[in-house]
């Protein structure tokens, strides 16, 4: 029994998952940039982090501004809730970095939804 559930969420999850014809040409017109030489980063962190823009540094605090684009909302046109606690980690992780704290710490990071970004919105 457990085995047939278990089965039947890996099919709704899949389903879910699925792109129509629409959204599978979005994705084939993405335009990513290979990366560059000397350049660290990541397919994932600049497809993520790419437009974002650090407006304040000071101890204990970051300021980011960043206008939301197409490739980080999900299907109602909103910043994703993934896309939100994948920015408050990479940065979180930035911030750990450039203290100079040892990367082996554990952060407990909170993260509360008031409200939606849409599309181009900063």
């Amino acid at each position: 029994m457990l085995r047939d559930v278990r089965k039947w969420n890996m099919e709704k999850a899949k389903e879910f998952l699925q792109l129509n014809k629409e959204e599978a040409e979005t994705v084939l017109r993405l335009n990513i940039q290979p990366t560059r030489v000397g350049f660290q980063c990541s397919f994932y962190e600049d497809f993520a982090l790419r437009g974002i823009r650090v407006d304040t540094v000071q101890p204990g605090f970051v300021s980011c501004t960043l206008k939301v684009p197409p490739r980080l909302t999900d299907k109602s046109g909103n910043l994703a809730k993934g896309a939100v606690a994948n920015l408050v980690d990479e940065v979180g992780a930035a911030v750990v970095h450039v203290e100079g704290l040892p990367m082996n710490v554990s952060v407990d990071m909170s993260i509360s939804f008031l409200g939606t970004a849409k599309l181009n919105f900063s």
